[in-house]
């Protein structure tokens, strides 16, 4: 979504849907912040991304971390010690409520466990809250809808954490698509590859929480289970595996998915999948994590099909590269990731590759977070607005019901349900009690 372009068929239904209103280039709340002013910023969640997300937030003038919030103490150690060897002093407290409830804090950053997101977010709008939220977008469909709806009743600038928007390979790979030098494209593939352990993450058995850990705060709206280390998924040795439990997370499919299928998405400005079908399952990791470890997924989308391929026992590469998104076109293919973006011309008189890797076009965080800064200011729509981000988490969680329930989905994107009443009691969020989304 172009910060000024003015919304789409597609997106107004989409707001309509959300019932919440278009959202305008520029939205003024009473509480403009000037090129002067701090944005004084609260940090929920300390984990691998908060204390990435804290170090990226400190390198940009403009903005302020005043507080940091975790229910793991030892993570806040060390986002406190991060802050302040960085020249902030920051307070640190266990209980997110305490953020969102303090008013001189002008905006948060959420970096949870991905099913604390969409409520999250949705509390941090009605405190007036500006937010930056990690992706992927939710857990469920509704969760999503109503992060939109809470972006917009309460006019708040949501910046999602699909960064590669604001990365300039994938900026040119946009550029690419549009000008029609690729020819008609009518084939997109996603793609990660890798070599897990047999072994997994092991199998470690229920136990008691560490003692400087909240295990039922930090469970919140899932359901309450005994605690298990894969469940926590905290280890300095590893990226975290909550992701791997449907309970939090939609495994592969969402971690890594949503940033690559974002791709697809940005290049053809949002446009969404009719057709969702997936298979997946674990097929050599033997441990007790349940998403699985080899999955193929496929989305219609209105004029071309895309791909999303899942391998973690088998590391060879797509075009040479372990991961990417591919635009198939009748006059050249574009692969694109984070290193780089590739031309390869089509028949017998093809050209030579194009090929494009370039320092100084890598960087993504830094300008992603500045983005929001200068929206926060300006009230203008930031380059990965939570609408976007929702659209990108959407078939992805379709993907992840199809392939669990053996369900060919169909997407409605005027209604935002799915065809099969059989599978909309999937798309809704189920929260323990006493949590409530309430918008």
């Amino acid at each position: 979504m172009d910060q000024t372009t003015p919304a789409t068929p597609a997106r107004r239904e989409f707001l309509k849907a959300a019932g919440a209103a278009p959202f305008t280039t520029n939205l003024f709340t009473g509480r403009l912040k000037g090129a002067n002013d701090k944005v004084a910023l609260g940090f929920i969640g300390m984990g691998a991304m908060g204390i990435g997300n804290l170090g990226y937030a400190m390198k940009i003038p403009g903005f302020q971390p005043v507080a940091i919030c975790d229910v793991y103490r030892p993570y806040l150690e060390r986002a406190q010690a991060q802050a302040k060897k960085g020249g902030f002093d920051v307070k640190a407290v266990k209980d997110f409520r305490e953020i969102i409830a303090d008013r001189s804090i002008d905006a948060v950053c959420i970096s949870t466990p991905d099913h604390w997101h969409a409520y999250m977010t949705v509390e941090a709008c009605k405190a007036g809250k500006d937010v930056y939220v990690e992706k992927p977008a939710c857990v469920y469909v509704e969760e999503g809808l109503k992060m939109v709806e809470a972006a917009r009743k309460y006019q708040r600038i949501v910046q999602a954490g699909t960064m590669q928007r604001s990365g300039a390979f994938f900026k040119k790979a946009k550029e690419i698509v549009q000008s029609g030098e690729l020819g008609d494209i009518t084939f997109c593939h996603t793609w990660q590859a890798g070599l897990a352990r047999k072994e997994g993450e092991g199998k470690p058995p229920d136990s008691a929480p560490p003692p400087d850990l909240d295990w039922d705060l930090w469970l919140g709206p899932a359901p309450k289970r005994p605690f298990n280390e894969n469940r926590w998924g905290i280890s300095p040795k590893r990226w975290s595996t909550f992701r791997y439990f449907w309970d939090y997370a939609g495994g592969a499919m969402t971690d890594w998915g949503v940033h690559l299928l974002d791709v697809v998405h940005y290049a053809f400005n949002e446009v969404m999948p009719q057709k969702i079908v997936a298979l997946g399952g674990k097929f050599y990791v033997d441990d007790n994590v349940e998403t699985p470890d080899t999955m193929l997924a496929t989305f219609q989308y209105p004029k071309f099909l895309a791909s999303y391929e899942s391998r973690t026992c088998n590391p060879t590469p797509m075009f040479n590269r372990g991961y990417g998104t591919s635009f198939h076109g009748t006059k050249a293919t574009l692969v694109v990731n984070r290193d780089g973006y590739w031309i390869m011309p089509v028949g017998r008189d093809a050209g030579p590759v194009v090929e494009v890797i370039d320092k100084q076009m890598r960087p993504m965080n830094e300008p992603h977070w500045q983005n929001w800064l200068d929206c926060i200011r300006t009230r203008q729509a930031p380059i990965a607005e939570i609408e976007t981000c929702v659209r990108s988490t959407i078939p992805c969680l379709l993907a992840n019901i199809s392939m669990r329930f053996g369900l060919a989905l169909t997407w409605d994107d005027q209604a935002k349900t799915v065809v099969q009443r059989e599978a909309r009691q999937y798309l809704k969020a189920r929260y323990r009690k006493p949590w409530k989304l309430e918008v």
